[in-house]
């Protein structure tokens, strides 16, 4: 049905179908392993799940509050002082959200007016420029390099202007899968230091981080808690992408203004799994095994991998590894990744469309929360190759 009459502009003018919506779509018709998409292929703890369903049972089926249920709240403020030494008054200073996407978009969408300019760090996951745009923002880009994809520290100072209203971090890093050391995060915290900078960080796999390193989270660092909103994502950390629960965390002044958005975006979240997930984070050991059990996954697939054709820096971080091909074909990524699917019935993501001008750096992101004998088959056809 279409209307003749109806005249508007679009607000995302050049927005087009995701390349993870692509490659799934491609990967479904020609039953190929999926190692793209950021989700596991492994079932959940089945203790979460009857805690789910205790809650239903109970009767926790009406509106949570709009903040989150405190409960939660509480224990989440607990983890974050355990971890970095950062007390967040679960009452004023954290929110559930619907997932950590819509925690960075509100935070966005709360602070960012026309005209205002926002730092992004390329490569980046493809949820920040629609926000950003959408609130007639400006992104403004640092791009990592091609080798390692380390920062530019002195790069993103330049871009520091009296516009800049926010700087948009990731770590551990979606889709290098390197980690923001200490040192990077005190140089951080000295750029933004004598400006009126928000800083969103966006910590969603905050729990996954391999050979013994820590994750340095913006809540560890004085003057950046202060200016910060942490986005974290109980779905990427317990293997339920599906159930879109999340948290942030922000000094009360911020929260205050990031709940003015959340209110009427999407006033509260799911209350039975609010309530399972205040249970299931009393046991801590429930996210500090994850560094050991993906580490592990981490292993299997590269170690499968030796005396390959593939070259590649160990993931610090996230579940995803870069896997650089250029010993195989001169083909751009996403003609690569397509003829994988097509020829080998292997998908894989192709991450020149999160860099800037779609810069070709010949490597491909593959997601290992997956189950072993699926790693040991995508070894197979890639070594191959």
């Amino acid at each position: 049905m279409t209307s003749s009459n109806l005249r508007f502009s679009s607000k995302l003018p050049k927005a087009k179908t995701t390349i993870f919506t692509t490659v799934g779509n491609l990967a479904r018709k020609n039953k190929a392993i999926d190692l793209s998409q950021g989700f596991p292929n492994f079932e959940i703890d089945p203790k979460l799940k009857e805690l789910v369903t205790d809650a239903m049972e109970n009767g926790h089926n009406q509106y949570a509050a709009m903040q989150g249920y405190y409960g939660l709240r509480e224990i989440i403020s607990e983890k974050i002082e355990k971890l970095h030494k950062r007390l967040y008054d679960p009452e004023s200073e954290i929110t559930v959200t619907v997932g950590a996407t819509q925690a960075l978009f509100t935070a966005i969408t709360a602070f960012v007016n026309q005209g205002d300019e926002v730092i992004v760090i390329k490569p980046a996951y493809d949820c920040y420029e629609p926000a950003i745009l959408l609130n007639g923002g400006i992104p403004v880009y640092v791009q990592l390099d091609a080798n390692g994809y380390e920062i530019d520290w002195q790069a993103l100072k330049s871009k520091i202007s009296e516009k800049t209203r926010m700087v948009i971090i990731n770590t551990p890093h979606n889709p290098s899968g390197r980690i923001f050391s200490r040192e990077d995060m005190l140089q951080l915290q000295e750029i933004l230091r004598p400006t009126n900078c928000i800083l969103v960080s966006d910590e969603v796999y905050e729990h996954i981080i391999f050979d013994g390193k820590e994750h340095q989270s913006a809540s560890r660092f004085d003057d950046l808690a202060q200016r910060s909103f942490v986005c974290a994502s109980f779905g990427k950390t317990f293997h339920v992408t599906g159930w879109k629960i999340g948290y942030c965390a922000a000094p009360a002044e911020l929260m205050q203004e990031f709940r003015k958005t959340h209110q009427f975006a999407v006033f509260c979240v799911d209350h039975p799994v609010q309530r399972a997930m205040a249970s299931y984070l009393k046991n801590e050991q429930n996210y500090l095994g994850l560094p050991s059990f993906y580490q592990e996954k981490r292993d299997l697939f590269l170690e499968g991998l030796k005396g390959s054709r593939f070259k590649y820096r160990p993931s610090e971080g996230t579940y995803f590894q870069l896997l650089d091909y250029t010993q195989i074909t001169e083909e751009d990524d996403e003609a690569f990744a397509i003829r994988l699917i097509l020829e080998h019935k292997l998908a894989s993501i192709p991450i020149s469309s999160f860099n800037v001008g779609n810069r070709q750096d010949g490597v491909l992101r593959f997601c290992f929360a997956k189950k072993n004998e699926t790693l040991e088959e995508a070894v197979r056809i890639l070594r191959s190759l």
